[in-house]
C-alpha cells in the first residue's frame, strides 16, 4: 500500500490539539508514542463488553479473554518471526523484562569470575540490572567503548570477549544517537564463545522489521508503548530451550502447577510461569491493535517515509548556527543535539512555547552523557505520524533562540 501521512496523521486524536495557541508538533515518540483511535477503541471495547479474569474461570467472558490474550501472543511472535508463541513472555515493558531475564537466568548462570559484557550507549534499563547481578554474584561488567561518531569500537569488543563472557547485553538501537548495532554479527561472535545474547529492541521495532530467527539472539525484550501501544506491556522473547530451563522470578497465581503447604509447589510451562498475578489483559488486547496497525501501515513503507524524514532533518537542522549534533550520520529515529552555550533544558522550555514537543534531559543513559561530557541533550525523536513541516518548525525554533539569545 501507498503511505499517506496525512491519513496516518488522521487516526491519532491528540495531533489535532493545540499547545500554547499553536498546533502540536510531538517529536518526542523515542520516549512514548501518541496512540491511535485503534488502539483506543480496541482497550475501551474489552472493557465495555469483554473484561473477564484470564486462565481462571470456565464461564464465556473468561473463556474470550484467554483466547483474545493468547492471540496477541501468537501475533506478537509472528511480528517477531519467533519459532513459537511459547517462546513469548508479557511483561510490563523492556525493562521488566531486562530484570526478568537477570534475575532468573542471570542469577542461576552466572558466577564469580564470570564476565558480561554491555556498551557505553545502553539505556540505564540495560546497565543498572546487570550491575546488581554483579554486585551479587562477583561477575565482572565489561563495556564497549564508543567512536566519537557514537559508533561502537568493535575492535575492543572483539578484545573483550573470553570463555568467561556468559552475556553480550545490547541496544539493537541507541534511544539517543539513533546507531543501529550490527546485531546480527556481534551474536554470531558472541556464540563462538559459548555466550548469550540479549538484545534491548524498544527503539528497534518501531521503525523496522524485526527477524529474531534471523538475528539469532537468545533474549530479545521491546515495549509497547513506543509502538503506538499501551504502557504497562511489553514482550520478552527467549529461545525455547533457554526458556523451558529458567527459574520463575515472581511467586504467585497463575504461574503454578500445583501448591501444597507439605509437599511444596510445582510450576507451570514456560512462558506462564513467567507471567505470575493477573495480567493487564486489557493492554494485551491494545497491544494486538497496535501490531495489527503498524502491519497494516508496513513497516517497509514506515521505515521508507522515515528514513526520507531522517534525510531532510539532519540537512536542515545542520543549518542552525551554533548547533551540535550527536550520532552517525545514518540513525534510526532521533536525533539528538545541543545549542550553543544554552543548557538543554531551557531549549525544551523555549520550544514548548510554539508548541514543539522534544526530550531534555540525559534520556537514562548518564554514561553516554558523560562520554561527550555534556550534564544533558536535547533529542528530537520522528515518527510515522510526523512532517517535513513539523522539522521546519523545530529549525525555526532553533534559529529563533540563537537569534534572540545568542
Amino acid at each position: 500500500m501507498s503511505y499517506s501521512v496525512s491519513d496516518v496523521r488522521a487516526d491519532f486524536p491528540v495531533l489535532s490539539r493545540e499547545v500554547n495557541g499553536v498546533p502540536l508538533a510531538y517529536l518526542d515518540s523515542a520516549a512514548s508514542a501518541q496512540k491511535p483511535n485503534q488502539v483506543i477503541d480496541a482497550e475501551a471495547e474489552f472493557y465495555r463488553h469483554g473484561y473477564a479474569a484470564v486462565h481462571r474461570g470456565i464461564h464465556t467472558l473468561s473463556a474470550e479473554a484467554t483466547q483474545r490474550m493468547e492471540n496477541v501472543r501468537a501475533q506478537a511472535a509472528g511480528f517477531l518471526n519467533a519459532r513459537s508463541a511459547e517462546e513469548l513472555v508479557f511483561v510490563r515493558g523492556t525493562t521488566e523484562a531486562i530484570n526478568l531475564v537477570a534475575n532468573s537466568w542471570g542469577s542461576s548462570q552466572i558466577r564469580s569470575g564470570d564476565n558480561i559484557i554491555i556498551t557505553m550507549m545502553e539505556h540505564h534499563a540495560n546497565i543498572v540490572p546487570w550491575q546488581m547481578l554483579c554486585e551479587r554474584t562477583g561477575a565482572e561488567l565489561r563495556v564497549i567503548p564508543l567512536n566519537p561518531d557514537g559508533t561502537l569500537q568493535l575492535d575492543v569488543w572483539r578484545e573483550l570477549l573470553d570463555d568467561r563472557t556468559r552475556l553480550l547485553a545490547i541496544t539493537q538501537v541507541s534511544n539517543v544517537l539513533g546507531t543501529e548495532n550490527p546485531i546480527a554479527e556481534m551474536t554470531a561472535l558472541a556464540h563462538q564463545h559459548g555466550a548469550k545474547v540479549l538484545v534491548d529492541g524498544a527503539q528497534a521495532v518501531i521503525h523496522h522489521t524485526v527477524d529474531v530467527q534471523a538475528l539469532d539472539c537468545d533474549f530479545y525484550a521491546f515495549s509497547a508503548h513506543k509502538l503506538y501501544g499501551p504502557t504497562g506491556i511489553g514482550i520478552l522473547y527467549v529461545k525455547e530451550d533457554i526458556l523451558q530451563a529458567m527459574p520463575p522470578w515472581e511467586g504467585g497465581g497463575s504461574m503454578i502447577a500445583t501448591v501444597s503447604l507439605t509437599d511444596g509447589t510445582t510450576y507451570a510451562r514456560a512462558p506462564w510461569r513467567f507471567e505470575a498475578g493477573t495480567p493487564n489483559t486489557g493492554g494485551i488486547i491494545a497491544f494486538g491493535a497496535a501490531i495489527e496497525y503498524v502491519s497494516t501501515l508496513g513497516l517497509d513503507n514506515i521505515q521508507a517515509y522515515e528514513q526520507s524524514l531522517m534525510t531532510y532533518a539532519l540537512a536542515e537542522m545542520a543549518t542552525v548556527p551554533d548547533i551540535t549534533l550527536y550520532g552517525p550520520a545514518q540513525r534510526q529515529g532521533v536525533i539528538a543535539f545541543n545549542l550553543g552555550k544554552h543548557h538543554a533544558y531551557d531549549v525544551g522550555s523555549f520550544l514548548d512555547n510554539y508548541g514543539v514537543a522534544v526530550r531534555t534531559g540525559h534520556h537514562c543513559a548518564m554514561p553516554l552523557m558523560a562520554f561527550y561530557n555534556v550534564p544533558a541533550m536535547c533529542r528530537a525523536s520522528l515518527a510515522i505520524y510526523n512532517t517535513q513541516e513539523e522539522v521546519d518548525r523545530l529549525v525555526a525554533g532553533l534559529k529563533r533562540i540563537h537569534q534572540l539569545l545568542g
